[in-house]
Order: C-alpha cells, then structure tokens, then sequence
C-alpha cells in the first residue's frame, strides 16, 4: 500500500492539491494522511509547556483542527469515493516542515503532496516558503501541485538532468510508479555544455540509461543555454505533464531557487513539479 502524506490548511488551493493526488492514485491501493498544523493566535502559556492536552488542559484550537479535518473527509468521500482509498486524520500544534518531517519518519510515508501556495499565498510567489522548505529538506519525493492546474493524465513527464548525480541515490522508482500507473512516457532532457561531458557524467548517463530500458522513454539533447529557458523551449514544442528533478544541492536544482528568473518565466509553476530527493539508496 501507497501512503501519501497531504497537508492542508483548509485553502482552495490545498483542496486543489489533494484532488490532484486523489486522482492521480485512483487506480492505486492508497492510504492517505491529510495533515493540518494549527497554532494559536495568542501563544499562551500552557502551549509554551506543549500542547494543552499533554497537560490536562482543554485543547480548543485542536478540537477545531480535528473537526475541520473531519469535514473536509466528509467532502472528499462525497466527492471521491473510492474503495481503494483510506484515510489518516492528522492535527499537530507545530511547524507545518518539521511535522511533515515527523509522520514522514514514523508511518514510513511514500511522498507528500502540496499546493504551491497557502490561503495567503500571493499570486506573485510561485512557489510557497512551505514548499520550497519541504523540498529541500524531505528524504521523500514531494509533488507541488499548481494552483491553476486542472488535473491531466499525466502522460508526459519531463526529467531534466545534468548526468552530475549517482542515479543509485535517488528514488527514481518513483517515477517509474507514476510512469507505470499511466503509461506514460519520460523525456530525459540535458542540455549540452561546450566541453561536452566528462567520464563521470558519461558513467552517470549510461546508469540512468540502464535504469530506464524497462520503460518508455525518449532522450533530448539542447545546446547550451539557462536550464529555465530549455525547459521553456521543450514545453513549447512538446507539452508535458508533470516535470521531475533530483534534489542535489550540487547541481542546478539549488541555483534553481537562488536565481530571480524562476520568480517571472518558471515553467515548473504551470504543471505539477516532482522534487526527487538525493543521497537515498535506491
């Protein structure tokens, strides 16, 4: 069984999300665990000591928590009934990465699913600070889902690499799961630099390439440009579904967050964006 950790807070966009997930496991045997994280608007003295409730103390913010999240399952089985799909209700006083962290470790969770923005999120900010934190920082695939983006069978996937990684260390099988779920088919996309590549990217690549012969797949060699504007230019021309990058803080996935363009023309912003972390053995 599938255990997909979602956090909400109860937004449009954070409902988005887990209707996203929802339907890109349908097909699936899933156990799904919707987070919420709540503090109170004046931090009392009892939450300083931990929760309330730890104390002997009623919990007034955790009973809305909890009920809230009991009537956004009522909403998902009216909407989504699914014989395949079980549910875990999950409400923590606590930061939302560090929670994530901590039900990521204890139910031994596969991937987490996230809108790209909160309730408050600004429609200038494509990515949320969550987000961003949670990709940086889990040892599990999280999949940031647009707010504007209407599910679409995910059929194309975009995996745009730099042969720099060891791909033993990162969980590509699951990407080959969302690959097999839908048939879908990857593209690998490297963009070509003047020096062409040295032995160790060349060792890298023919490992990518022995990991991929089982499935459908297609590779793509651009010349030498930003790695935004590549994946731009390929879009234009091959409109994908979902796009999937490692997490190596040695590689262009880190200068991805530090460049300012990603703020005005990041592709990843208008389809679902699958962040694979690095230095897990496969």
């Amino acid at each position: 069984m599938t255990k997909i950790l979602v956090p909400t807070d109860f937004s449009p966009n954070a409902f988005h999300a887990i209707e996203y997930a929802l339907r890109l496991c349908e097909n699936a045997t899933c156990e799904f665990y919707l987070l919420h994280v709540y503090s109170p608007p004046i931090y009392r003295i009892d939450y300083a000591l931990g929760s309330p409730g730890q104390i002997g103390l009623p919990d007034e913010h955790k009973y809305i928590a909890e009920s809230s999240l009991e009537k956004l399952l009522e909403q998902i089985k009216e909407k989504f009934e699914n014989h395949r799909h079980t549910f875990v209700l999950h409400a923590s006083l606590n930061t939302l990465v560090d929670e994530i962290k901590n039900i990521v470790q204890r139910e031994n969770i596969d991937f987490v699913v996230m809108g790209t923005q909160g309730a408050t999120g600004a429609k200038e900010i494509l990515l949320g600070s969550n987000t961003v934190q949670a990709m940086e920082n889990m040892e599990v695939p999280v999949l940031a889902i647009p707010s504007n983006f209407g599910f679409e069978l995910p059929r194309h996937l975009l995996f745009p690499t730099d042969f720099e990684v060891d791909y033993g260390r990162a969980p590509l099988d699951f990407l080959f799961w969302i690959a097999k779920l839908w048939h879908s088919k990857i593209h690998i996309l490297h963009v070509s630099s003047p020096g062409g590549l040295t032995l160790e990217q060349e060792n890298n690549k023919a490992k990518l390439e022995g990991l991929m012969l089982e499935h459908n797949h297609d590779s793509h060699d651009l010349p030498d440009q930003e790695l935004i504007q590549a994946i731009n230019s390929f879009q234009e021309r091959m409109p994908i579904d979902m796009l999937s990058m490692i997490n190596n803080r040695h590689s262009f996935f880190e200068r991805l967050f530090m460049e300012p363009v990603i703020k005005n023309i990041g592709m990843h912003s208008k389809v679902p964006f699958l962040v694979l972390p690095y230095g897990v053995e496969a």
